[in-house]
């Protein structure tokens, strides 16, 4: 192995640290690994770069997703059954996304970004306490359709998944940040599984940088969920807000050709 290539092995591991770190905090890590990807593997196809993050990401999500429920106990009577219909779509969405051009998604993400950006942003009591809008049977399907269509999204796409989940069961469902990154993190771990059902059998997982990346991803996925429960909803609400702007900087540069 070269210099060169050492050197974007250990870059791909940073980002992988930070996008586990991110992803455990608020979601979202997808923002930060797909463009290192991108960047590392530029002769790489569509197909592998997203599956090598699903790849790396299933370790930090699972990481984050015991942590989460050893401190936090979410409960499982909500997050499992959004996670299994959540897995589902996410093997729904991967069998569209290996046919669609990746970029028709960049306005619509966009789009969600700034609504659910200026939402948090302008309700700064939304998300301290959990308020659950609905209970029983009307909950649970709320939290399993919300899984179903985010999982669709993760399979096709991906980037921002997290967050999106957080955003939903915080502004949709009425949940606390804490509690809603935790059930987030339980969802978010079946559509990177159900994802590389779909990726994994076709021989798109690039191995000699997932491994690299994915090692990186668990370290920062344990040490972002440590963060987040010892920090509370307030710190999870500011980091969501940080990296909410920051994706949309970062997207809306894309689709003006600022990079």
């Amino acid at each position: 192995m070269d210099d060169l290539a050492l050197q974007t092995l250990l870059l791909l591991g940073l980002a992988g640290f930070l996008a586990g770190w991110v992803d455990a905090v608020v979601g979202g890590g997808g923002l930060i690994q797909i463009p290192a990807l991108l960047l590392g593997l530029p002769g790489a196809a569509p197909a592998q770069v997203l599956a090598t993050n699903k790849f790396a990401s299933v370790w930090g999500t699972a990481t984050a997703s015991v942590t989460y429920y050893r401190r936090v106990r979410p409960d499982l009577r909500t997050a499992l059954p959004m996670a299994a219909v959540a897995y589902v779509g996410a093997i729904l969405g991967a069998l569209i996304g290996l046919h669609i051009p990746k970029s028709a998604f960049y306005p619509i993400i966009l789009v969600m970004l700034v609504v659910v950006g200026a939402y948090t942003l302008l309700k700064p009591s939304v998300g301290e306490l959990t308020q659950l809008r609905w209970t029983g049977a009307r909950h649970t399907t709320a939290a399993m359709a919300t899984g179903f269509v985010i999982g669709v999204y993760d399979g096709a796409l991906g980037p921002g998944t997290g967050s999106f989940l957080v955003f939903a069961l915080v502004g949709l469902m009425g949940y606390a940040f804490l509690e809603a990154s935790a059930k987030a993190k339980i969802t978010n771990l079946a559509t990177n599984l159900g994802a590389l059902t779909v990726f994994a059998p076709g021989g798109h997982i690039v191995l000699s940088v997932g491994v690299v990346m994915a090692g990186a991803n668990l370290l920062g996925g344990y040490v972002g969920a440590r963060t987040a429960v010892s920090r509370g909803s307030r710190f999870i609400r500011v980091v969501f807000i940080v990296v909410v702007a920051a994706f949309i900087v970062r997207i809306g540069g894309e689709l003006l050709g600022f990079w």
